[in-house]
C-alpha cells in the first residue's frame, strides 16, 4: 500500500483546521443564584493552645447561598448557616474525653441554647482581579459581630454534560476574637500564653452549584 505524500498530508491538515477553528469558546459562568456543595466544602478553626501549637478542629454540617455575579464580584451576597453540634475534635471518647462535648458545653458554644451559627455579607470589597474582603455579619452564642473574611474566587464553569450546572469556587479565610461572642473561658493572663487563645482562625474551601447549562 501507497503511503500518502507529505503534499497530502498537508493538504488534509489544512482542510481539517476550519473546523478547529471553528469549535466556540467556553461558556462563560454565568450570573445567579448558587447553592452550597456540601461534598466540597470545608470549615475548619484555628485556636492557640498553651503557645505550643495551633489546635484544629472542623464543623461537619453548614449550607450556604450565594447571589453571585462574575463581572460585578462587589454585588453578590452571602449568607450562611453553621450546625454548633456538628463540632468536630476528632477525640469525642466518652470513656477518656469527650472533647466535642465540652467544646459544645456552657463556657463554649452553649449548643443547648444556640445551635446555630448565622453570617451573612454586608459589603463585599474586590480588592484584585480574583480577590475580595466579605464584609458580614456573624451571630454566634446569640450575639451578633462584625467579621471580615479575605476570599480568593478560583473560578468556575457553566457547566458540561458530566456536570450540567454551573460551578464555581473560592477560598476564605478570616479570624475573630471568641470573648466577642461571650467565650471568655481560658484566655491566657496579659503577657502569657498559659490557657487558650482568644483569637480564632476560620479556613473555608468551598464549591457552589448554580444555574444550569444553556444548551442550544
Amino acid at each position: 500500500m501507497r503511503q500518502p505524500s507529505i503534499v497530502c498530508t498537508f493538504a488534509l491538515l489544512t482542510l481539517a483546521l476550519p473546523s478547529f477553528a471553528q469549535t466556540p469558546a467556553p461558556a462563560p459562568v454565568p450570573a445567579g443564584s448558587y447553592t452550597l456543595d456540601k461534598s466540597h466544602a470545608s470549615l475548619i478553626f484555628k485556636i492557640n493552645h498553651l503557645g505550643f501549637s495551633n489546635y484544629t478542629a472542623r464543623f461537619k454540617r453548614f449550607d450556604a447561598q450565594l447571589d453571585f455575579d462574575p463581572a460585578n464580584l462587589a454585588s453578590s451576597k452571602l449568607t450562611a448557616t453553621v450546625d454548633a453540634k456538628s463540632l468536630e475534635t476528632d477525640f469525642p471518647d466518652p470513656a477518656k474525653l469527650d472533647f466535642n462535648a465540652q467544646l459544645q458545653g456552657k463556657e463554649w458554644l452553649d449548643t443547648a441554647r444556640f445551635p446555630q451559627m448565622k453570617f451573612r455579607s454586608t459589603h463585599i470589597e474586590v480588592t484584585g482581579k480574583n480577590t475580595m474582603k466579605v464584609n458580614g455579619e456573624l451571630t454566634l452564642r446569640g450575639i451578633t459581630h462584625p467579621v471580615m473574611l479575605n476570599a480568593t474566587y478560583n473560578g468556575g464553569y457553566a457547566g458540561h454534560p458530566m456536570d450540567p450546572h454551573a460551578r464555581i469556587g473560592f477560598s476564605a479565610h478570616g479570624s475573630l476574637k471568641r470573648s466577642d461572642f461571650g467565650m471568655s473561658f481560658g484566655i491566657p493572663a496579659p503577657g502569657t500564653t498559659m490557657g487558650v487563645g482568644d483569637t480564632v482562625e476560620v479556613i473555608l474551601e468551598t464549591e457552589f452549584s448554580g444555574p444550569p447549562l444553556q444548551t442550544k
